[in-house]
């Protein structure tokens, strides 16, 4: 048997008793298990897998322990992937982000669990104030932060030219001083922080940032990349999505698949709010040339779907990163105007007002799939919601350990709604499938969804 203790890092190098006592009650709760599989993923950092049991099954005798020691706790390693070491010695940066999930999951979660009382107006608040005291306690939203965090998304299964676009977009970004911010996986969120390490370094700027959010059903399927320097694990997958929008003062989004579109829709559905109508958020869509069939095919069904409207929120550019990098830049302008002529925060977007329907927490079941209301005829903000949903249900059923148990257990999930929706949906996804898109590249994928028209 391999015992590795390691002394604790950053923050969680000071904690008082209570902390510690608050830390090792934790071990007796639910969050442990996840705490322990998240450790797992991290330190699989690295490994192009994004199956959980083929990720998971190798290491049946993994644990991992907290030791208490006077200023804090020690994690114990049991049996510990040897992909994590070098000659016998921890990767530095994996350490840094086992403690970074010790913070998340098991400090941050044991806190968040207590009651509030009259202290917060509506459970939206609460979640905002989750997700705000997870971001401050990671040192995430420092008042020093300049305006220059840009988050990345796209797909973790993407082609090797789409891969090195998203690195020449990260390098551009670097070198006009943006920080990079993205879920933290391989393919797109590698990509741009790999390049902007470039950027950076030509510009001589040594304090580049490189910000990772992941959650715990997608961390095992998406291990951390080696270049995330902050690794920040919100509670559920909403929590993410709103931590990345509050976070960022841009957005660029690669090619991906099912998970990418949620994000978008995510993103719209806020942005069609009435209440967001004066938001700053600059948003751009971008690939290589050869992924343009591909963003004409997400530009046609939010234009079929969500109207003219939502297609005004983004800007698509292809195969012209420079461009990108110079668009954001410009826009970045009125971004921090806007936060300062509101009162605003620069680094934490208070002013965005995120309804209940886009933060409670939505469970990849059979029943909830198929009760989902896909129908034209709502509100296009509920609208988005809803399909913001059905997405993220498949990406459950595609990588996420509760989904494929789901899938496993009952068959795939049946989706339902006006023939006309249904079927834009289906010519959508289908197009992610033929493109590979939705799970690593040499992997057969078996759809977990039926689209019955």
């Amino acid at each position: 048997m391999t015992i590795v203790q390691l002394n604790p890092v950053g923050w969680m190098s000071q904690l008082s008793q209570l902390e510690v006592s608050l830390l090792q009650q934790s071990t007796q709760s639910e969050l442990y298990g996840i705490f322990r599989n998240c450790c797992l993923a991290v330190l699989n950092s690295g490994v192009e897998e994004d199956n959980y049991h083929n990720l998971f099954a190798p290491y049946g005798d993994f644990d991992v322990r907290l030791v208490r020691r006077e200023r804090g706790v020690k994690i114990e390693l049991i049996n510990p992937p040897e992909v994590a070491f070098v000659d016998g010695e921890l990767i530095k940066g994996v350490h840094e982000h086992l403690f970074a999930v010790l913070r998340d999951m098991l400090y941050m979660g044991t806190k968040h669990s207590a009651n509030f009382g009259s202290l917060i107006d509506s459970p939206s608040s609460l979640t905002t104030h989750i997700v705000f005291d997870m971001l401050r306690h990671a040192d995430a939203i420092s008042r020093d932060n300049p305006v220059n965090m840009v988050v990345c998304w796209g797909g973790h299964s993407i082609k090797e030219e789409e891969y090195k676009y998203t690195k020449l977009v990260g390098y551009e970004l670097g070198l006009r001083g943006f920080n990079i911010c993205t879920g933290c996986g391989p393919g797109a969120m590698k990509g741009p922080m790999k390049g902007a390490t470039i950027g950076h370094a030509k510009q001589r700027n040594k304090n580049g940032r490189y910000l990772g959010i992941s959650e715990p059903s997608i961390i095992a399927a998406e291990p951390p990349n080696a270049i995330v320097n902050e690794l920040i694990i919100m509670p559920d997958i909403e929590k993410r999505l709103e931590a990345f929008v509050r976070i960022s003062h841009g957005i660029v989004i690669f090619p991906g698949g099912a998970g990418t579109a949620e994000e978008l829709l995510y993103l719209l559905g806020l942005l069609m709010d009435d209440s967001n109508k004066n938001q700053k958020i600059p948003l751009i869509l971008t690939g290589p040339e050869n992924s343009k069939a591909y963003f004409e095919a997400i530009d046609q069904f939010v234009g079929d779907i969500l109207g003219p409207e939502a297609q005004s929120k983004y800007t698509i550019i292809v195969g012209n990163a420079a461009e990108v990098a110079s668009l954001m830049a410009q826009q970045k302008v009125s971004v921090e105007e806007h936060r300062r002529n509101t009162g605003d925060s620069l680094n934490f977007n208070w002013t965005l007002n995120v309804s209940e329907d886009f933060q409670t927490p939505f469970l990849p079941t059979h029943e909830n799939m198929s009760g989902l209301n896909l129908k034209l005829d709502q509100g296009k903000a509920s609208l988005a919601a809803t399909l913001r949903k059905c997405f993220s249900g498949i990406v459950a059923g595609n990588v996420k350990a509760e989904g494929i148990a789901e899938i496993e257990k009952h068959g795939v999930f049946e989706l339902t709604g006006d023939v006309a929706l249904m079927q834009k949906m289906d010519t959508l996804l289908q197009s992610f499938v033929e493109q590979g898109r939705m799970k690593l590249p040499g992997s057969k994928y078996e759809p977990c969804y039926k689209i019955k028209l």
